[in-house]
């Protein structure tokens, strides 16, 4: 397999909505550099930062113009310097790996963030695998440590991350309740495997979980959304339960009342999953290792609610930030 000389690419050429300032343009294909890889594109994941890179509020803000998207699936191409079998690939080997700058036909990404594509999972739902099940098992297994016939809530239960967590919540032998913010989306929490699933802003959250729970209260929230959700878990969390914080899609950052977490004896911890790629690529290998067993064996799969071209990019884009999407939607790159 050899690199073409050029290739299309999305860039950011402005700050502001996604289907105002993307902007499709022919570039130089990348070569790799030591320590990277050279991936040519079949699919790439739409997610919740391309919004925020578009509009300038991502952590990281990369230099204009830009290319955007984080996370694909794709086949190896090239190695840099130095990587070479130290991954255990061979050029033409499909795989999956998380980096900006990946919305293009080929793109450069560090040899530690590529990892074989599970065989079991078509190239959109690889695309869809990385960043959300990563995120989804380290929050309930490494950070809240997650048991069998444990109670688990998981808000924004219809989205991305949150089917990647009640899928893996189902496989760890937990009760899973899903929040959702529509009856359309508690169709999708309850097709992941949610035994319960309560509609944001209809139901009484707090009750229908004392009710199912016996009064226990939930042993581990999952809680990618923040804000009032955030304050509903800690009124319904169990004796030495677990609100673990993955981010703020609200809009709104919560307090956190070390008073109240005393008094109930519950714990609030955070899951930045981009720190483990950093620090721990060991664990981040071996979590691959097992969300490959589990997809294999037919416990997990991305949901992916719809896969639009490559020249339909920002508009797919610009629906996820729309805040009604399911599951994942996926821009199909090649083929």
């Amino acid at each position: 397999m050899s690199r073409a000389d050029a290739m299309r690419a999305w860039l950011v050429t402005r700050h502001g909505e996604p289907v105002d300032v993307l902007e499709q343009r022919d570039v130089a294909a990348p070569e790799p550099g030591p320590g990277e890889v050279l991936v040519r594109t079949r699919a790439v994941a739409v997610n919740f930062p391309d919004v925020l890179l578009a509009r300038g509020e991502y952590q990281v803000r990369p230099e204009l113009p830009f290319i955007p998207g984080i996370e694909l699936s794709g086949d190896v191409v090239e190695f840099g310097e130095g990587v070479d079998g130290a991954r255990g690939f061979a050029v033409g080997d499909r795989v999956v790996a998380s980096q900006i700058g990946v919305l293009s036909e080929y793109a450069v990404v560090p040899a530690p963030a590529v990892h074989r594509a599970p065989e079991a999972l078509d190239d959109a739902q690889c695309a869809a695998l990385t960043i959300a099940y990563q995120t989804a098992w380290f929050g309930l297994h490494r950070r809240a440590a997650l048991q069998p016939g444990k109670w688990l809530l998981v808000h924004a239960a219809a989205g991305g991350v949150g089917t990647a967590a009640v899928q893996l919540g189902v496989a760890a032998g937990a009760r899973v309740i899903g929040v959702v913010g529509s009856d359309a989306k508690a169709e999708v929490a309850t097709a992941a495997g949610a035994e319960r699933v309560l509609v944001r802003g209809r139901d009484d959250l707090v009750a229908a979980v004392r009710e199912a729970t016996a009064g226990a209260g939930v042993d581990v929230v999952f809680d990618p959304v923040g804000g009032e959700s955030f304050e509903l878990s800690t009124k319904c969390i169990a004796f030495e339960g677990r609100i673990v914080v993955v981010g703020f899609a609200g809009g709104t950052v919560p307090p956190v009342r070390a008073n109240h977490a005393l008094v109930k004896n519950y714990g609030v911890l955070g899951l930045h999953w981009a720190l483990y790629q950093q620090r721990r690529r060991d664990l981040v290998d071996e979590a691959h290792a097992e969300l490959t067993r589990l997809a294999d064996a037919g416990a997990i799969a991305p949901v992916v609610s719809a896969v639009v071209p490559f020249d339909r990019a920002p508009d797919a884009v610009q629906e996820l930030a729309g805040g009604a999407t399911t599951g994942r939607l996926v821009i199909r790159v090649a083929d």
